[in-house]
């Protein structure tokens, strides 16, 4: 069974988010596939972040229907809530990590409060675990996040949006602020995770090496709602001004050209 005619694992349906006059989505639908990384593009003010923040219950939409994860994103059901939390980890653009705590107690915060059975011993190991997977050496355990690059900060984040382990993964604009041969990296590093353990990763960006890189689709943000979702190839081809600037601009064009050479050289 492909991933296509499973159930959505995030299923959207007629979202609404408004600030006072401004209107940001309305009969806004998406839907996510197990095991996919899709790729959220959109312009500045399209609502890239509102939506993620609508999809994991940090922002209560003005209107429509979220289920994630077969529960209703909207409940406030503690139970339905916690099973949310417990099955989904997310990197925010600026890693949001505790800066009085070091990086294996900022791991343990969700480990902590999930299952706060667990002995001292055991959570060192498994924060020690999910450093190594994020790629980060052994000894940034105990350093404080303003003693480690951008690079290392934003794996940081990352091992603490795997700490329980969670099927779904959000990643807001991960490669921001990183260098070409950094984000690169990233880029690689979360593609061997979600084929390792399984993980669909929703992700925002506007970095088109990384569309190219990882996604295997691309929903498109513009007039308030999602206009276009599938691969790159269908989007591409889509005669609106927005997306023929954005892919076929020169940044688009070369971030294009780029991936086909690779996958020539691959092959």
């Amino acid at each position: 069974m492909t991933a296509s005619t499973l159930e959505p694992i995030i299923q959207v349906r007629g979202l609404r988010n408004q600030f006072g006059e401004q209107v940001v989505h309305d009969k806004l639908d998406l839907d996510v596939r197990p095991g996919e990384i899709i790729g959220v593009v959109g312009g500045s003010g399209s609502g890239k972040s509102v939506l993620l923040r609508s999809i994991i219950g940090l922002r209560d939409p003005d209107a429509g229907d979220v289920q994630v994860l077969g529960v209703d994103g909207r409940s406030r059901d503690d139970e339905d809530r916690r099973h949310i939390e417990r099955n989904t980890g997310v990197l925010f653009q600026d890693g949001a990590l505790f800066s009085s705590l070091t990086v294996g107690e900022n791991v343990q915060v969700p480990l902590k409060e999930h299952h706060p059975e667990l002995p001292e011993s055991l959570l060192y190991e498994l924060a020690l675990l999910k450093v190594k997977l994020a790629g980060l050496p052994p000894d940034a355990l105990d350093k404080l996040p303003s003693q480690l690059s951008g690079g290392m900060r934003k794996r940081a984040g990352l091992a603490r949006a795997l700490a329980l382990d969670p099927p779904l993964l959000f990643l807001d604009e991960p490669t921001a602020g990183l260098d070409p041969i950094g984000a690169a990296a990233f880029d690689h590093l979360t593609r061997t995770l979600q084929q390792a353990l399984g993980l669909t990763v929703f992700l925002i960006t506007h970095d088109l090496d990384t569309l190219y890189a990882i996604c295997d689709r691309v929903a498109v943000l513009a007039e308030k709602r999602v206009i276009a979702v599938g691969p790159l190839a269908e989007i591409e081809r889509m005669d609106h001004p927005w997306v023929q600037e954005y892919f076929n601009g020169p940044r688009g064009r070369a971030a294009r050209d780029g991936h086909r050479r690779i996958v020539e050289t691959r092959d």
